[in-house]
Formats: C-alpha cells, sequence, structure tokens
C-alpha cells in the first residue's frame, strides 16, 4: 500500500522560512517524478516544484528563487525548502509521486500518488 506523509507546515510571519518533509512507503522515491503541490481556499491545485527521477527539477514562477526541492532517495524523503515566504504561498501543501517520467511535472493529472497535505499559513 503506498502511502505519502507529509510535515513541516506551520503558521510563519511575512518573509519566514519552512522546510517541508514528504516521507513514502510501498514506492522507491529513485524511479519517481516527485512534486509539491497547493492549494488555497477557494482556489484550483497548483504546481509549485517538482523533481524528476534524473534530478531535474522545475518551479512555478511564482516561487522561483525562494523554494527549493529536493529528495533524498535512501530515506525516500521529498523536501521542499521555503524561503522568503509571502502570505500568497498560504495553503494546503501536498507531496505527489509517478511511477516515471512526466511531461510537464507541475500538472496534477500527471500523479497518481497524494498525500494528505499539511498547513502553511503566512501572515502577520
Amino acid at each position: 500500500r503506498v502511502q505519502l506523509v507529509e510535515s513541516g507546515g506551520g503558521s510563519v510571519q511575512p518573509g519566514g522560512s519552512l522546510r517541508l518533509s514528504c516521507v513514502a512507503s510501498g514506492i522507491t522515491y529513485s524511479t519517481y517524478a516527485l512534486a509539491w503541490f497547493r492549494q488555497a481556499p477557494e482556489k484550483q491545485r497548483e504546481g509549485v516544484a517538482a523533481i524528476g527521477s534524473d534530478g531535474r527539477t522545475t518551479y512555478a514562477d511564482s516561487v522561483k528563487g525562494r523554494f527549493r526541492i529536493s529528495s533524498d532517495n535512501a530515506k525516500d524523503t521529498l523536501y521542499l525548502e521555503m524561503n522568503s515566504l509571502k502570505p500568497e504561498d498560504t495553503g494546503l501543501y501536498y507531496c505527489a509521486a509517478y511511477p516515471g517520467p512526466v511531461v510537464n511535472g507541475l500538472e496534477a493529472y500527471e500523479y497518481n500518488y497524494w498525500g494528505q497535505g499539511t498547513q502553511v499559513t503566512v501572515s502577520s
């Protein structure tokens, strides 16, 4: 049974930092495309960052230069380091996985395994 479990969310002030983690069971990260998505209230889920099995990364324009995605395949753990956080970064953050290459990386339909999400709130 595949399970993805996110952690690391919380409440921070604008300009602050958080690091999210996503631990997998039932799959091996090294052969998967992995990504982080977020969903704010009354908005569609949007792709934030993705990393392919070849290590290539893709970022949404809104987070480039502030967020960094990485994967520790030995621990089957995916990370998202978030710096210079803004109120518009607030949302429920999900990790996602797909057993193979993806074309875009930031489209939700490309992934078939999802975590339950961890809440990030950026507010003064």
